[in-house]
């Protein structure tokens, strides 16, 4: 098993709206709560994963136990909330069946530790979830992991012959009223008096988590043609959600929570794997061997095609960056090819021009991503022997690095969400959790303290995030939650107690 692992149905990301001082209010039982301007008796939750409390690469009973909507719901129940039921799995391992095939894995744990950083399995067990026992009745979460924005609005979501054709959610087959409803549909017809709505991190996340091997659709409106990696155009994001705020209305609901996306770049998964991870003592020997055979010779040949920045030779002093493959560099294959063919012969130069056309190493600017923990300094089979380490001397390929370029695509994608988003929280008059802002704040070196524990955005110690790198651990979801109950309560004068995240649950240590 790698060291590593991320599910692709991955969605996103955080939140927050706390400073690094301890400033929430103490959950004290002699304070008289109450709704304010809200009316708390039926309330619904929309979103993807994150709504639905997925963690370590699953979804499982006690995860959603500790999703931040639940949270929301016990403190509502203090100011007249409802109950609030949730598409509970049928187990604590995760991972989802269709009849006898397995389609999702069950969780992440950490079976040990090797050279500081975990190893990471999933647990032994078959999946008990079967995606074709639907559940009835009220159902007030409604993420659903791998949503992005369109998806809510999207007749067939929940069609369980829809799940093998790729056009339909097993997670709401699981709940969907018919095979042609909505999630919007769905939540509207059972007429909340409040909801919550974060949605849009997976019109981007997928696009980050795969290294940028979708397709920016900035100026194309019509998802349908998108495929699964790419960036969904700014206005497809804002049009679906404002749809989904005119169902919600049309049913007579118009209070309720938006929050926006986050740089998904602050998320463990992106920031954990440094782009210099090559030292001295790591390499060893092997660097005066590699300036000499490879990085010397490439270097040499790119100078002279005005690339010479591409390549560095090695340092014996310092850490070194990783090489990677960027696929928005100009091809130099057939250059190199020719330039090394006097000294290496044209066989080996022609291996070299096309394994080092679009080559060069890693900056700072560059995101190496978690799943390429477990590739660098492996050995790549399909390489040739002298040249077939990952990272090293064999490129890494394009789904283990989000270069700067292809981040640059993410960030400008999230601004235009967010800048839409807001626009939206104020047409409609709602509540909004600026949770791109605070996610910065998580990230930063200080981050954030609860009665004198300190969370960060660090994998696996800093509390927040658990095994899959992206999506949030109990302490983390409540987190999240104090933000939404603060704005809540900024903007329908409601008193909504604040919890503690000390008493949920963090990563799980062997």
């Amino acid at each position: 098993m790698k060291k590593i692992f991320f599910s692709t149905i991955a969605i996103s990301v955080l939140f927050l709206n706390i400073s690094c001082e301890t400033d929430f209010d103490t959950d004290v039982n002699d304070v008289v709560v109450t709704s304010g301007e809200a009316d708390f008796s039926k309330y619904i939750a929309l979103g993807n994963s994150l709504t639905s409390g997925f963690r370590d690469n699953a979804l499982y009973i006690d995860g959603q136990n500790e999703s931040y909507p639940n949270i929301i719901a016990q403190q509502m129940k203090r100011a007249g909330g409802g109950e609030f039921v949730q598409p509970l799995m049928s187990d604590n391992n995760g991972g989802m069946i269709l009849g006898t095939t397995v389609i999702q894995a069950t969780k992440l744990y950490i079976e040990s530790f090797s050279n500081g950083s975990p190893v990471l399995k999933n647990v032994a067990a078959t999946p008990t979830t079967d995606v074709t026992k639907k559940l009835s009745g009220t159902i007030n979460n409604m993420g659903v992991p791998g949503a992005k924005s369109f998806h809510l609005i999207a007749p067939g979501y929940g069609n369980l012959s829809g799940i093998t054709l790729g056009t339909a959610n097993p997670y709401y087959v699981r709940f969907a009223t018919s095979a042609t409803s909505t999630v919007a549909g769905d939540a509207a017809a059972q007429k909340p008096t409040f909801f919550s709505l974060w949605i849009g991190n997976n019109d981007v996340l997928s696009y980050a988590s795969s290294g940028g091997l979708g397709t920016d659709q900035k100026g194309n409106t019509n998802p349908a043609s998108y495929g699964s990696n790419d960036i969904s155009d700014p206005n497809v994001v804002a049009g679906a959600i404002k749809t989904v705020l005119e169902t919600l209305k049309a049913a007579g609901s118009t209070k309720g929570v938006i929050a926006n996306i986050p740089y998904v770049t602050s998320i463990p998964y992106f920031t954990t794997v440094p782009y210099n991870p090559l030292t001295p003592q790591k390499l060893g020997s092997n660097i005066t061997v590699l300036n000499a055979s490879l990085y010397g010779p490439l270097k040499q040949a790119l100078t002279a095609f005005g690339a010479g920045d591409r390549i560095n030779l090695l340092s014996s002093t310092a850490s070194n960056p990783v090489l990677i493959k960027d696929v928005s560099l100009t091809n130099l294959s057939a250059q190199l090819t020719a330039a090394l063919t006097p000294s290496l012969g044209a066989a080996t130069a022609a291996a070299f021009g096309q394994i080092y056309g679009q080559a060069r190493q890693a900056t700072a600017e560059d995101y190496v991503l978690l799943t390429a923990s477990s590739v660098i300094a492996t050995t790549n089979a399909s390489a040739p022997a002298s040249i077939n380490v990952n990272g090293v001397s064999y490129p890494l390929e394009n789904q283990y690095v989000l270069t700067k370029t292809e981040a640059a695509s993410v960030k400008t994608a999230i601004d235009a969400y967010n800048s839409q988003i807001s626009a939206l929280a104020t047409a409609y008059g709602l509540a909004f959790v600026n949770a791109n802002a605070k996610m910065v704040e998580l990230n930063s070196a200080s981050g954030i303290q609860f009665d004198g524990v300190k969370y960060s955005a660090k994998f696996v110690t800093g509390g927040t995030f658990s095994l899959d790198g992206v999506h949030l651990t109990g302490r983390g979801y409540a987190v999240v939650a104090n933000e939404f109950l603060k704005a809540i309560n900024t903007k329908y004068k409601s008193n909504l107690p604040m919890i503690s995240p000390n008493s949920y649950s963090g990563v799980t240590f062997p």
